[in-house]
């Protein structure tokens, strides 16, 4: 019997066919970074105040400007020992009446009574439009904002685990297509939302399809390449992500309403429906439904495209994966070391969804120039897969993983006690937890493949990644409520976070070198399983050893 990975050698691991299928599934990755942190700019809130009739009629009459209006109008009120203009109450006054309307600078308010907004916010954000704006989702309703992203990751937990299930049952492609149909349609109905509670739904919808349909396009060019470029090409469909980073200010700066704006974020969808006609289902897959016919057919086809020759071995291609075990999920928990990996990588799922989306976020709350904020901290992306890349075959995985997460920690505890008078140092520290997190947020993604058998492998890193969209749930309102409080108390709670997943991450075996685990034993025996490898080489060298010397007495005795 032949294996997939047999003909593979001959039709070519990573030839013409599969680098055009990977560049295309390359494309996939970039929208979803509007999708994943677009709340940046379609959720952006303004600098705000109450609306008063009143002094909008004075602001005709008196010719002020609304920087005037506000700062003569609008009340005192003292935010973390420094006074600031309120943003949720305004003076119960009737301002006609005072007969000092356009001298109000010399009437003494410190005694005037306080009532909270009720004719609505005026906003200091000229030219563009957020659903904040439209919806006043401020003061009171500010927690609704949270629910924008929390939503999202409700649709990334529940979707990733269904559209896993239908690519197992349907197939990859197939659950490709269908998440990407579902992405267009429900995109276009989060754009065109009448109210608040109908947007929320659309937008829970939109993250069932989004993340399912990345992950079936990530198994889907896996399968389609030969095991040692699966990291290389894992690493690398995962920094188009960052593509998607750098294209989105730029595409937010000339699309100033959030409803436009979500409509371009959601056109590359329409257009990978064309896939259907560009990409192959996955040989792998469908020898695993014993459909070995298609499977040979779809294999032909990328070795003509690869301009190579197949031999007749083909004719007995059969399921390398057949006959495994069934998984279930106490296998993940039952003995020791599966029990401590599975704690520490969804731990570490959980802190770089909340570290890596909170330090996003944080973006659109610091009051500058947002743009060119989120341009440069998306730069630093790039270096975390080169860096990866580079140290991993060298040093390994455990280091380089604990030191990405341990310098994110460290990044966000110093960040927070910079004070913004050094702007471009907090600044380029802030960036380099950018780059920490992502070099930790892509690196769990492979380091859970190598630390579970194969016949748990799949379950085990579904089950860890889906603390991936709890952490997105809990991302923003951890920012965006504790920032009330104090600006850089988050920072706080994410330096925490990252450095207690460093710590444990070293409490990891190292997998550099070591072959894939098979079994639960090479997992809780992993030292009996590298001494059988030894005595298996032992033996193999004793047998060479004796070939050589019967045949060195051959001539001897003729």
């Amino acid at each position: 019997m032949t294996t997939f990975d047999d003909i593979l050698e001959e039709a070519g691991k990573f030839g013409r066919c599969q680098k055009r299928i990977f560049a295309l599934f390359c494309l996939v990755s970039m929208p979803w970074a509007g999708v994943y942190v677009g709340i940046v700019f379609q959720g952006f809130t303004p600098e705000h105040w109450c609306r008063d009739t009143a002094v909008a009629e004075m602001r005709q009459d008196c010719g002020w400007s609304r920087a005037d209006a506000r700062r003569l109008t609008v009340p005192l009120v003292n935010s973390s020992g420094v006074l600031v203009h309120s943003t949720c109450d305004r003076y119960d006054l009737d301002w006609n009446s005072t007969g000092l309307a356009c001298h109000s600078q010399d009437l003494d308010l410190s005694y005037a009574p306080l009532i909270s907004c009720r004719e609505g916010w005026e906003y200091d954000y000229e030219g563009r439009q957020s659903f904040v704006t439209e919806f006043d989702l401020v003061c009171a309703d500010g927690w609704l904002v949270d629910m924008y992203q929390a939503t999202l990751n409700v649709g990334f937990l529940v979707g990733s685990i269904a559209i896993g299930y239908l690519a197992d049952r349907f197939g990859r492609k197939m659950s490709f297509l269908m998440s990407t149909l579902l992405n267009g349609i429900t995109g276009i109905m989060v754009a065109v939302a009448p109210n608040y509670v109908t947007l929320l739904i659309f937008r829970t919808l939109y993250g069932f399809g989004v993340k399912g349909g990345w992950v079936a396009g990530y198994v889907l060019i896996t399968e389609l390449v030969g095991v040692e470029y699966r990291r290389t090409v894992g690493v690398i469909y995962q920094m188009f992500f960052s593509v998607g980073i750098l294209l989105l200010p730029l595409l937010a700066y000339f699309i100033t309403d959030w409803r436009w704006l979500q409509v371009a974020i959601t056109v590359p969808y329409i257009l990978f429906l064309s896939y259907y006609w560009l990409i192959p289902e996955s040989p792998r897959w469908l020898l695993s439904q014993n459909n070995s016919s298609k499977a040979v057919e779809i294999t032909e086809a990328i070795a003509k495209e690869n301009k190579k020759t197949l031999s007749k071995n083909i004719e007995t291609l059969r399921d390398d994966n057949c006959g495994s075990t069934a998984a279930s999920f106490m296998d993940l928990i039952r003995t020791p070391n599966m029990r401590k990996h599975t704690f520490i990588l969804s731990f570490n799922w959980f802190t770089s969804a909340v570290v890596y989306q909170g330090l996003i976020m944080r973006l659109g709350i610091l009051g500058g120039n947002v743009y060119i904020d989120f341009l440069i901290s998306g730069l630093v992306e790039f270096p975390a897969a080169f860096l990866i890349l580079f140290t991993i075959e060298r040093i390994g995985r455990r280091l380089p993983f604990a030191t990405a997460n341990i310098v994110a920690g460290a990044s966000c505890f110093i960040t927070a006690f910079i004070p913004e008078s050094m702007f471009w140092f907090k600044t380029a520290v802030a960036c380099i937890g950018r780059l920490g997190i992502t070099m930790a947020f892509e690196m769990v993604v492979f380091v859970n493949t190598e630390l579970y058998p194969t016949f748990v492998r799949n379950l085990g890193v579904s089950v860890c990644s889906t603390l991936c969209d709890v952490g997105g749930i809990v991302a923003p309102f951890l920012l965006y409520r504790l920032a009330v409080i104090w600006l850089e108390l988050p920072l706080i709670i994410f330096g925490s976070l990252a450095f207690l997943a460093g710590g444990l991450v070293l409490l990891l075996p190292e997998t550099r070198g070591v072959p894939l685990p098979d079994t639960i034993d090479d997992i809780e025996f992993p030292n009996r399983a590298k001494e059988n490898a030894v005595l298996k080489n032992q033996q193999l060298a004793n047998l060479l050893s004796t070939s050589n010397i019967t045949t060195n007495k051959v001539p001897a005795a003729v």
